[in-house]
């Protein structure tokens, strides 16, 4: 399979790349020497640097004071020449922070169905335009249409994503995701020993997995059963995201709540 792995492959987003304002021709080679700098950074500090690099847009510094990126990616074990997908990767917040994590050695695969791609909008356009993350690729493809190489990632991320398995909505381009379908294929492209990260928005304890789809929550012990029973092994939890004063009875999308939910974080690995 080609690298750049079907780059660009709906007519929508290459419009939407073609039509965003032009970045000056400097911005490939500086961010290849900021992505150097991040990587010279020794254990911890990388993460630390990648979030503090200054070329980084004001919308995802205000983001990072809910998400922190950098203890996410530290629990996740992300290391410099790693190559990592990052699952239905909306606007590419984290994917631009795994570029520099990862650093000129290794990569990281942005993936979009043409529904996240439709949401974000030119965030997209935005963000890789002339080559502005030169070691990130960007894949579009559908649910359950990955079509991912065989161990070829060390990490796989969904962020805020999970919950989406549960989710159908045909009119709007989302079909229903086959759950089962969807983790083999992520299993058999991860590496053994690998990581599946998983960062979701809590729902009650017990509450069903429509959820997913109506408060787009999901309870984390579905999650824990779902990916284990695909094989993976649950490694560790983090508290790292929690908001005690979140009100599960409401939509994530609530403007009082949004970007601000109770959240859990996942690290799972494949049995080397």
């Amino acid at each position: 399979m080609n690298r750049r792995m079907r780059l660009f492959a709906l007519l929508p987003l290459v419009l939407v790349l073609a039509s965003c304002e032009d970045v000056p021709d400097s911005v490939d080679s500086d961010n290849r020497a900021v992505t150097k700098a991040v990587t010279k950074a020794i254990g911890p500090e990388v993460y630390s640097a990648a979030v503090a690099i200054p070329e980084r847009a004001p919308e995802d510094r205000e983001r990072d004071r809910h998400s922190l990126p950098g203890a996410v990616l530290e629990f996740f074990d992300i290391q410099p020449g790693m190559r990592v997908l990052d699952l239905y990767s909306g606007g590419g917040y984290y994917s631009e922070l795994l570029s520099y994590v990862v650093g000129p050695e290794g990569s990281v695969v942005a993936h979009n169905n043409s529904a996240y791609a439709g949401y974000v909008g030119d965030e997209i356009g935005r963000r890789y335009a002339n080559d502005r993350l030169p070691n990130v690729e960007i894949l579009m493809a559908e649910n359950n249409e990955l079509g991912l190489p065989e161990a070829e990632f060390d990490a796989i991320l969904m962020i805020l994503a999970y919950h989406d398995v549960y989710y159908s909505n045909p009119k709007d381009g989302w079909p229903k995701i086959d759950g089962p379908r969807l983790l083999a294929e992520l299993y058999v492209a991860l590496k053994p020993g690998g990581v599946l990260g998983i960062v979701d928005h809590y729902a009650e304890a017990g509450a069903p997995r429509e959820t997913g789809g109506t408060l787009h929550r999901i309870d984390p012990g579905i999650v824990i059963a779902d990916v284990t029973r695909a094989g993976f092994e649950l490694d560790r939890k983090s508290d790292a995201l929690r908001n005690m004063e979140d009100d599960y009875s409401k939509t994530v999308f609530d403007p009082e709540l949004r970007g601000r939910t109770d959240r859990f974080i996942l690290r799972f690995r494949k049995p080397e």
